[in-house]
């Protein structure tokens, strides 16, 4: 049985459908909750994230941004993107479970 539970009484004068749907009565308060849940691992990610890229910063012998922004380096631009593109999608699916 879906969500949706329906109940049908037939009778000989008339026809009447009662139907109880359980998210209805709590629709708005499953959509908070749900909308506060994606908003605190949204910020959670980010976070996560931000500190991954001032790591990756961190470990590499020479400066990314300098390399990226003054040197316009359009190698390191393209591992730098594949790095981000790799934690984005680790954080996502740890967050994710």
């Amino acid at each position: 049985m879906n969500f949706l539970a329906q109940t049908a009484q037939n009778t000989a004068e008339d026809v009447q459908h009662v139907v109880v749907s359980p998210a209805r009565d709590m629709g708005l308060d499953l959509l908070l909750e749900h909308l506060i849940a994606a908003s605190v691992f949204s910020m959670m990610g980010v976070i996560v994230f931000i500190g991954c890229l001032i790591l990756t910063e961190k470990l590499t012998p020479f400066s990314i941004i300098h390399e990226i922004g003054e040197e316009h380096n359009l190698a390191v631009s393209i591992v730098v993107a594949a790095i981000v593109l790799g934690m984005s999608m680790i954080i996502a699916a740890a967050i994710q479970g």
